[in-house]
């Protein structure tokens, strides 16, 4: 019998029609690897974090070797993962005619199962040239190529995540002031209340006396913060809606119209989920980490819940909104579907059940905004 042994590791193929080069991105360095026609080795090159002239200098470099080994002028092909630096480095290479460059989610590439698995720049590196190259094969389920928004569509996101991280200000500044006079035996005063400065005026302390002078003096500065916060979102909250107001047709305009969607809501809809186009259902879904993750293997079948591995504000948002949709909308058939299902299990599994209404007002919305498909029973805000 002829026994098999195992064959030396295959040399990579170097027939290729275009320069594979991916980029690690740091705030100090930049890792550029790249595999050229013509050459069994993959290529390292490190430069300054930040430096475009200098990334562009070297994969311009790349080209003239492979055209001097090859005799010929090649494309390059570049791979960078989405993370700090946004989308700026992506546009600035395909600004250059001779560049094609993709965004990958990172957490869609396939890494080694170990317990511990070696992880440097120079493994990661060549790791995203090998999925790159096998994207181009053909391979779409190798990963997940992130669709890069235009430049006025990631601007128009601005509003609603700076709105948020104002609201959740908001709420620092209030249980801070809440907390400091629970220390003192004060219970019950409203920061965010219109008369909050004269109310201040009147409290007086568990033991019956004024608030110390220090701890009035922090009070007030946090009373200064706070009501510098509550301007900068009605601020924020004025250029929403205007920016709504331009357009009757569009999808924030067009969602505003239902009887328990505000114009935040709306807003977030439209900016962080209906920006981009999406072919099925499933697709939407999936965007919004709310489709279902099954885990079926051999006897194992079961479900894991939603896969989370979409936009999180869309998806905290759509939980959100479905609890709204029953309030708001309880004689449409989304809500009576929610309020079936649940009392099948005798009013248990609301939150599970929540997130599957989730998903299908979710659906609705994207039919109702794109498409003009009314959903079934629902109301008007005018109505």
């Amino acid at each position: 019998m002829t026994a098999h042994l195992a064959s030396p590791l295959a040399a990579i193929r170097v027939d290729l029609g275009a320069i594979f080069v991916s980029l690690e991105l740091s705030k100090s360095t930049w890792l550029v690897t790249s595999l050229s026609p013509g050459s069994e080795k993959m290529s390292r090159h490190s430069i300054s974090g930040g430096d475009r002239p200098a990334l562009l200098a070297c994969l311009s470099g790349l080209r003239d070797k492979a055209e001097a080994r090859e005799g010929q002028r090649y494309p390059v092909i570049a791979i960078q993962e989405a993370g700090l630096d946004g989308f700026w480095i992506h546009r600035a290479l395909v600004s250059e005619k001779w560049i094609t460059s993709h965004v990958v989610d990172a957490a869609s590439i396939a890494v080694p199962r170990r317990h511990r698995r070696a992880k440097t720049d120079r493994i990661d590196g060549e790791t995203l040239v090998r999925t790159l190259m096998a994207w181009m094969r053909g391979e779409p389920r190798v990963c997940s190529m992130v669709r890069v928004p235009a430049v006025e569509e990631e601007d128009q996101r601005r509003i609603g995540r700076e709105r948020t991280m104002l609201v959740k200000e908001r709420t620092l500044h209030t249980n801070r002031i809440k907390g400091l006079l629970f220390s003192v035996g004060i219970r019950g005063y409203e920061p965010n209340r219109r008369d909050r400065r004269e109310r201040l005026e009147e409290l007086r302390t568990g033991e019956g006396g004024p608030l110390p002078r220090h701890l009035k003096g922090q009070i007030n500065r946090e009373l200064d913060r706070l009501e510098l916060v509550a301007e900068q979102i009605k601020s924020i909250e004025n250029e929403r809606d205007l920016c709504a107001s331009t357009s009757d047709s569009s999808p924030q305009a067009i969602l505003a119209t239902l009887k328990g969607i505000g114009p935040e809501f709306a807003s977030v809809l439209a900016n962080e989920g209906f920006f981009r186009h999406f072919d099925n259902r499933r697709q939407v879904a999936a965007y919004a980490g709310l489709a279902p993750s099954p885990w079926r293997s051999g006897s194992i079948d079961r479900e894991q819940g939603v896969s989370k591995s979409g936009n999180p504000r869309l998806r905290t948002t759509m939980v959100q909104a479905a609890w709204l949709w029953l309030r708001f909308q309880p004689d449409s058939a989304l809500s009576r579907w929610f309020q079936e299902r649940v009392s099948l299990n005798g009013g248990r599994g609301k939150k599970v059940a929540i997130v599957a209404l989730a998903r299908k007002l979710l659906v609705a919305f994207w039919k109702f905004a794109m498409s003009g498909v009314v959903i079934e029973g629902a109301i008007t805000a005018k109505a």
